[in-house]
Parts: structure tokens; C-alpha cells; sequence
């Protein structure tokens, strides 16, 4: 595991690092097991990423945990999958609170049951004055939601004279998103074997780095996160350049 540490450029390590953590349910599935035991092994996962993660030097950590569209499964599912995420965050606050490790998170919450929005909102409170990595969650979280609440927000500015429509611009619609106290993400992570983002931070990944790999989300373990780092790092980001004026 050093060995393979000791391979990432610390200068050039993601500063915000997102993922879609999927392939919980096909795990299982593939192992004779109820999807729900996916979900509880996937939470032990989020932990080993999140310390590598933070081991390396990445200054944010965006985790697509829940979908709108999640609330469209068998009930019995998303109860099983909303109660593990708020006791696996409550479980591991103290650890994030040791580790320096600040937790926050985006989404729909109007759309999530009162006493899990209430916990977490408690987990991440405590863990206010941390100053490390900062972990945030997307739950109830889709990027149209998103987009649409951004376009809503800055028209009823504009109706009421706050904003002059002939000035919005990019840096408007950013300061309306979700993610608006954090960079871009640098490198998007895809676990499970699919190639697409599925509605999540459409606006933000303009220019972010994708990586794809064919691991479940419950067998992505350190090695293979810094393996996503060191793939990154061998990139030339260009942003629209050519080659020769980035080097230059």
C-alpha cells in the first residue's frame, strides 16, 4: 500500500474528488445476498475512502449517496438504506471529528423523513470546527433539482431588482448551486461498471477528469482510489488550451 502512495505527485493530488459510488445491490446480488447487504458493506468503503482520501491530500470528498430518483425503489429498500446512512454517520462522527474531518452535505431535504434530516444535521454541527477534509454527502441530491432551484432562486432576484439580468453569468448561476462554498470537482469516480453521470453535478463537471472502473463500490478499496489519482495525475488538463499554451 506505501508503494503505491509513494507513487502520487503530492502537487498534484485532486483537490475535490467526486464519486457515484454504485454496484452496492449487484454485489450482493452476485453474492447470493439481500441488496441491503450491499448498502451495509458499501458504508465500510465510505470509511477506507474517506481516510485515503484524506491520507492523500484531497481537500474535498463528494459522495453521491442518494438520488431523488432513489426515492423511487421499494419502499422496504430506501427506509433500510435512509436508517443506514444516518447510523453509519452517526457511528463514525467521532472518528471524523479525530480525523479532523469536516461533514456536510446537498440535496433535496424537504423530500427526506424530519428525524434523519435532524441527525445528521446534529453530525454535522459537531463536526463544524474541523479544518482537514471536508466530507460531503449528496443526498436526495440530483443536479436538474439543483439547476432548477439555482434558475428559481436568481429570477425571483431579478424580479426584485437585485440582479440585472443582462449581468448573470457563470459565477451567478455558481453561487447559486448546491456546491457553491467548494471548488469543481477535479476527477469524478465511477464505481460499478456504467459510463454515465446520472444526473449528479451536471454544471460542475464541466471540466472535471472521469474515471470509470468496473469494481463494485463495496470492493473499491485504497489501492484502487490511488490508482484513480495516479490515472489523473497522467492527464493534461488543457480547460480549452492547446497543449503548448498549457505548458508554457
Amino acid at each position: 500500500m506505501t508503494s503505491i502512495i509513494n507513487q502520487i505527485d503530492p502537487a498534484r493530488v485532486p483537490a475535490h474528488v467526486a464519486i457515484i459510488m454504485d454496484g452496492n445491490g449487484r454485489w450482493a446480488k452476485s453474492r447470493g445476498l439481500d441488496r441491503c447487504e450491499g448498502h451495509v458493506e458499501g458504508v465500510s468503503t465510505v470509511r477506507k475512502i474517506t481516510e485515503i482520501a484524506s491520507e492523500t491530500g484531497v481537500r474535498y470528498l463528494t459522495l453521491y449517496a442518494f438520488s431523488t430518483e432513489n426515492w423511487n425503489r421499494p419502499k422496504e429498500e430506501v427506509d433500510a438504506l435512509m436508517h443506514l446512512i444516518v447510523v453509519a454517520i452517526e457511528r463514525e462522527t467521532p472518528d471524523l471529528i479525530k480525523n479532523n474531518v469536516r461533514l456536510t452535505m446537498i440535496g433535496d431535504f424537504d423530500r427526506m423523513p424530519s428525524s434523519a434530516y435532524e441527525r445528521l444535521v446534529r453530525c454535522i454541527n459537531d463536526t463544524s470546527h474541523c479544518t482537514g477534509l471536508v466530507l460531503n454527502l449528496a443526498l436526495s441530491y440530483s443536479s436538474r433539482w439543483e439547476l432548477t432551484r439555482a434558475a428559481r432562486e436568481i429570477a425571483r432576484d431579478a424580479a426584485a431588482g437585485l440582479i440585472d439580468p443582462a449581468e448573470i453569468n457563470d459565477e451567478t448561476v455558481a453561487a447559486h448551486l448546491a456546491t457553491a462554498s467548494m471548488p469543481d470537482p477535479d476527477l469524478l469516480i465511477r464505481t460499478g461498471g456504467d459510463f454515465r453521470v446520472s444526473n449528479f453535478l451536471l454544471w460542475q463537471l464541466a471540466y472535471t477528469e472521469l474515471y470509470f472502473t468496473d469494481t463494485y463500490w463495496p470492493d473499491f478499496d485504497k489501492e484502487s482510489f490511488c490508482r484513480a489519482i495516479i490515472e489523473y495525475q497522467s492527464r493534461e488538463r488543457r480547460f480549452g488550451l492547446t497543449s503548448e499554451q498549457v505548458t508554457t
